[in-house]
């Protein structure tokens, strides 16, 4: 099949982000300027540059209570945030903290997770996490939208400290089996990284 975007598929859903799979997910824990802190998933999500480390968030649409949703307007207000790895453990607190609950609710305490304390910014880090990417605003790209009365938003964040769980170290590098990191798929769907495997580049 074929089909021009932003005309009818035919198809039960909008099968473009079964298309670009998977996705990874930006745990993004926030704070309000007030100190109120949030935790929110983002799987339109992906890293930009590896020297210096970038980062890229995109939110689509407002949040459900008005205003823009808590992460992006938090990011905007004091320019700090603390991308948090999701493992196939906390799946379950993961998809909680998805709810689209009031501006003053704490997800990370309704998700029954606990606030560590970051280094270079004020946003907590997701304890149970196993891996943290303290971030810095670097810039805001507003993209086309096509959705009445809703807004496209791209957040280019620089990476400051990245926090490494000894645990899931394995000779010096990141076990990815032994963290299982959960990504995204279209619909309702996702996957965990639990098929690892090394392929070399050919030799010029």
């Amino acid at each position: 099949m074929f089909y021009k975007s932003g005309e009818p598929h035919g198809l039960p859903h909008d099968p473009f982000k079964s298309c670009i799979v998977p996705r990874p997910i930006a745990w993004v824990s926030s704070m309000h300027p007030n100190g109120a802190i949030n935790l929110a998933p983002f799987s339109f999500f992906n890293a930009l540059a590896s020297d210096p480390p970038m980062v890229m968030i995109a939110f689509t649409g407002y949040h459900e209570h008005g205003g823009e949703k808590d992460t992006l307007y938090n990011i905007k207000s004091n320019g700090e945030f603390v991308v948090n790895m999701v493992p196939l453990a906390l799946k379950d607190a993961m998809n909680v903290s998805t709810a689209a609950v009031g501006h003053d609710v704490n997800e990370m305490e309704l998700a029954g997770l606990h606030a560590e304390d970051s280094l270079l910014v004020k946003p907590p880090r997701v304890r149970e996490a196993p891996i943290h990417l303290e971030c810095a605003f670097y810039q805001e790209i507003e993209l086309p939208c096509t959705l009445a009365d809703s807004i496209n938003r791209t957040i280019i964040g620089r990476v400051l400290g990245i926090h490494i769980r000894d645990e899931v170290l394995s000779d010096g590098l990141i076990d990815l089996d032994k963290i299982k990191p959960l990504a995204r798929l279209g619909y309702q769907q996702y996957t965990a990284v639990d098929n690892v495997f090394v392929m070399a580049r050919p030799k010029a």
